[in-house]
Formats: C-alpha cells, sequence, structure tokens
C-alpha cells in the first residue's frame, strides 16, 4: 500500500432529478483540481436522493444518466468516482454503489441490507455478493447505508495464509438526522474491530419525505481516531489521505488479528 487521497462529497440532493443532481456536482467538484484525488465518493443515491419510487426511477446500466455521468467523470478526472444509484436489471431493481475506473471500467455492489423500516425491501432486490475493489494498493470493502449495522457481513474474512481481506471500509449512505448517533458510532465500530480505516458519505438537507439529513460524513483510522468529521450539517468537500504504510505498522505494534474468531458466513436472512 501507498497513499490513498480520498474526497468525501457532503451534499444536498434534488428529489428524483438526476439530471440536476448530476449537474449540481459537476459545478461542486470544478474546484476540485483532476491531480489532487484518487477517489472522490458521493452519498447513497446521488442522483435521486433515496426513493422508493424503483420503477420509475431506476434505469438499466447502459442507460442510466447517472452512470454515464459517473463514468464520465472518472474518465476526464483521472479518478475513481463512486456512489450508489437506482438501477433497473432483469426485471430487478437494485440500490447499487458503481465504482467508475479512470479507464472506464465499471464495477459494482448491490446493497444487501434493505432497510424495511422504509420498505426498500419491497422495491428493491438484495444483493448476494460482498465486492472488494483495490485502489493504490489498498483493497476496500463497498457497502451501502443499513449495511453498517450489520457487522458479520462486514468483518474480515481473510483467506488461508492472509491476515487481511481489505485496508478500509467504504460506506455511502442517506442515514437521516435523528439516528446520526449510531452512524457515527459504527463508522468508528466498524473500523476499530477490522484493523482498518472506514470512509462513510452522507447527504444533507432534508428529501421529499420530509426527512432531515445531518450529514457526519467521516473518515475514520484503523484506531478510531477520526481523521475529517463534518458534524454541522453543511455540505462540504474535504480530501484527506490515507497512508498505507501507517496502517501496516499499527497492525503490526496491535496485532489483534491473531485472536480474532474463525466463522463462516451464510447470506440467509433474519433468523
Amino acid at each position: 500500500m501507498s497513499q490513498l487521497r480520498t474526497t468525501l462529497v457532503q451534499c444536498d440532493l434534488r428529489w428524483e432529478d438526476p439530471a440536476a443532481n448530476c449537474r449540481q456536482l459537476e459545478d461542486k467538484l470544478a474546484d476540485l483540481s483532476f491531480a489532487d484525488t484518487d477517489l472522490i465518493v458521493l452519498p447513497e443515491m446521488f442522483a435521486t436522493g433515496f426513493t422508493m419510487n424503483s420503477r420509475e426511477m431506476a434505469e438499466p446500466m447502459e442507460s442510466s444518466l447517472a452512470v454515464d455521468w459517473l463514468k464520465r467523470q472518472a474518465m476526464q478526472r483521472g479518478c475513481v468516482v463512486t456512489g450508489s444509484v437506482a438501477i433497473q436489471e432483469q426485471g430487478d431493481y437494485f440500490n447499487r454503489l458503481v465504482w467508475a475506473r479512470p479507464d472506464g471500467e465499471l464495477i459494482w455492489y448491490d446493497k444487501r441490507h434493505l432497510f424495511r423500516m422504509a420498505g426498500e425491501h419491497e422495491r428493491y432486490a438484495m444483493g448476494e455478493q460482498r465486492v472488494i475493489v483495490e485502489l493504490n494498493g489498498f483493497r476496500i470493502l463497498l457497502s451501502v447505508c443499513y449495511d453498517l449495522r450489520f457487522p458479520v457481513w462486514l468483518r474480515q474474512q481473510p483467506a488461508a495464509g492472509e491476515h487481511f481481506e481489505y485496508d478500509a471500509i467504504l460506506c455511502v449512505a442517506n442515514w437521516p438526522a435523528p439516528r446520526r448517533h449510531p452512524w457515527r458510532t459504527l463508522l468508528q465500530a466498524r473500523a476499530i474491530e477490522n484493523l482498518c480505516a472506514v470512509i462513510g458519505v452522507n447527504r444533507v438537507g432534508q428529501d421529499a419525505n420530509g426527512l432531515d439529513y445531518a450529514g457526519d460524513s467521516m473518515l475514520v483510522d484503523a484506531k478510531g481516531v477520526v481523521l475529517v468529521d463534518q458534524p454541522e450539517g453543511q455540505p462540504f468537500i474535504q480530501t484527506a489521505v490515507l497512508d498505507g504504510e501507517e496502517l501496516r505498522q499499527f497492525r503490526d505494534k496491535f496485532p489483534a488479528w491473531r485472536d480474532a474468531d474463525h466463522f463462516s458466513l451464510s447470506c440467509g436472512v433474519g433468523y
């Protein structure tokens, strides 16, 4: 691992208006130098807000305005750009985190844990696979919002002979302000228990359902120390550096991984 320059984009979102959201995000990113970052992280459903109108708002990957915008931004800026969008695929609908690489390749993760309190499980299909991507030598586990509450799904599961499966967790969210304490706490908990960095990006503002969002986007190191924090509930764009050598030294100095429990993950639901 070397260093990973990570840009957190905390913003308000226009309700169910992909074109307007892509325009405003492009304007917000205009002052970000193309040489200043390796990774730009946008909130969950950055093109629409957290809409349950999946049948009206979801588009196929090949014709999605938001996916095309992500791809163009990544190629033009020479960095990875990522955020989740509503996607239609073979009759199903997914809350899909799209990882757009500057070479034009797209990798994606479909949200596993669907927020039933908003009826998401009735409007979207559940993802089946964990996805780990690599950038600058950092292995990054992708996740979306409600996934953060499920530590088994996000737990390190290294292969035989390996100590770590990944080096950072990335979580994009539309996490409402009344539950901001769990959001902040869980970001740090996932970092501490997995000896990894955590990148959490949330939105601000109010959506069409009257839900308020406080942001609280954070970058947390493997000790649980917050490196980036914006608790004021305002839009911001901030870039910080994750240092791979610092992470390696900490894992060597504090090898809690040696005492980790062995387990297997079953993709069943409920009890």
